[in-house]
């Protein structure tokens, strides 16, 4: 429903091809933007190459793969009174297609029906009326996301699944690692600060995780790009980007380029991570405080126990609930929702391709990554329920 897409584009494209070689201000049935006009015939080539001549209904199945995929078109004419040709399909092979009425047959030149090859008439609206019946030739298969085919990028003319790899790896990386700072850093310092309540540290380290809360983290991003990117104040971190360029990247040992990798993903984690720490850290407080107040508590040092043992046997065990309970969708978030700060960074990651392909009008690319997108929330929403019974005895699996 949003204006333009590919095959706009691409109309936009030729058009402006043509009347940059002088070929413009020609009149005729076709499409007419800027003075140059395309014919019918090469804007139903056009639709058939996008998948955009059939119901919406059909191409979504065609999607899913669930309805034959129309692949290795081949325009075929009939004359008003011919009711036979034969045509090339490759490879030294011919047909025979005929014509009954509206509809066509394709036949091997030994008269045998051919399996492989099909044959449709056009509608008479998408072609030129000069009196001839014009169809298109083409072999069929079941081909979508059922059968694990994503389609092919618009933009990479590439398969989706090839022009995703590299950059999934991009965003794992940068994802997971900033998921497991946080809980490395999030976790002991919510447990510090339900320790000392209302001391001069709980009130600091509130109100700083608090400010940093207020920040988007890809404005962060700019910020400290700014700050020590080499701009107008220091220069210690690298611009952007997930290494440095290829030529110094091959060049370097295997220490080298992991202290280069770890050069260039500071700021980005930064960043990254940067929303989580005050969710994170408030909400290991306000459980350890919560369970700290409840009866068994009291029982527990009324029996003698030491005050570490009651803390980090009884009270710490029912208070991590909450953050188990949330570890996949962390994990989605991370992975799946990085694309403003790959975009501030300049990193070709997962959530920019799928960012810029909406821009792009990429529909396979931006299908696919919400195809990827959703079953990383369901998996995120499995391994929160694994966690949750990992750590709540009284949640059981049966």
């Amino acid at each position: 429903m949003a204006p333009g897409g590919p095959l706009e584009k691409t109309i936009q494209e030729i058009q402006m091809g043509m009347m940059t070689q002088g070929e413009g201000g020609a009149s005729g049935s076709g499409d007419l933007v800027g003075g140059v006009s395309l014919p019918k015939s090469a804007l139903l080539e056009l639709k058939r190459f996008y998948g955009f001549d059939k119901p919406i209904w059909q191409r979504y199945l065609i999607w899913l793969g669930g309805w034959p995929r129309a692949i290795k078109h081949r325009n075929i004419v009939f004359e008003t009174d011919q009711a036979e040709i034969e045509k090339y399909v490759g490879k030294g092979t011919y047909v025979t297609v005929r014509k009954d009425g509206d509809n066509l047959s394709v036949y091997n030149t030994d008269g045998t029906e051919n399996n492989i090859y099909s044959a449709s008439l056009d509608n008479p609206e998408d072609v030129e009326d000069d009196g001839r019946y014009h169809g298109a030739i083409f072999e069929t298969e079941f081909s979508g996301i059922f059968t694990g085919n994503l389609g092919k990028s618009y933009t990479y003319q590439q398969p989706v699944t090839e022009v995703m790899k590299p950059r999934f790896k991009v965003s794992i990386l940068l994802g997971l690692s900033g998921w497991i700072l946080s809980y490395l850093i999030c976790i002991p310092l919510g447990i510090r600060k339900a320790l000392n309540h209302g001391s001069p540290f709980d009130f600091v380290s509130s109100v700083i995780i608090f400010v940093a809360y207020s920040i988007p983290g890809w404005a962060l991003g700019g910020v400290l790009l700014v700050l020590f990117g080499g701009g107008s104040f220091w220069d210690v971190f690298p611009l952007g980007g997930f290494h440095s360029p290829k030529d110094v990247w091959d060049g370097l040992s295997l220490w080298g380029k992991f202290w280069d990798q770890l050069h260039h993903m500071i700021l980005p984690i930064i960043a990254w991570t940067i929303a989580s720490f005050a969710q994170l850290t408030v909400l290991m407080k306000n459980s350890l405080l919560e369970n700290l107040s409840q009866d068994y508590i009291r029982t527990a040092f009324a029996k003698g126990i030491t005050e570490k043992r009651v803390i980090w046997m009884h009270a710490m065990r029912n208070s991590i609930i909450p953050i188990a309970s949330g570890i996949g969708w962390i994990i989605a978030i991370v992975i799946s929702g990085s694309y403003f700060i790959e975009l501030v960074f300049n990193i070709d990651g997962f959530g920019k391709m799928g960012f810029m392909a909406i821009l792009d009008r990429d529909y396979p690319i931006t299908m696919g990554f919400l195809v990827i997108v959703v079953v990383i929330r369901l998996l995120a929403n499995i391994i929160s329920d694994i966690a949750l019974a990992l750590v709540d005895p009284r949640i059981r699996f049966k």
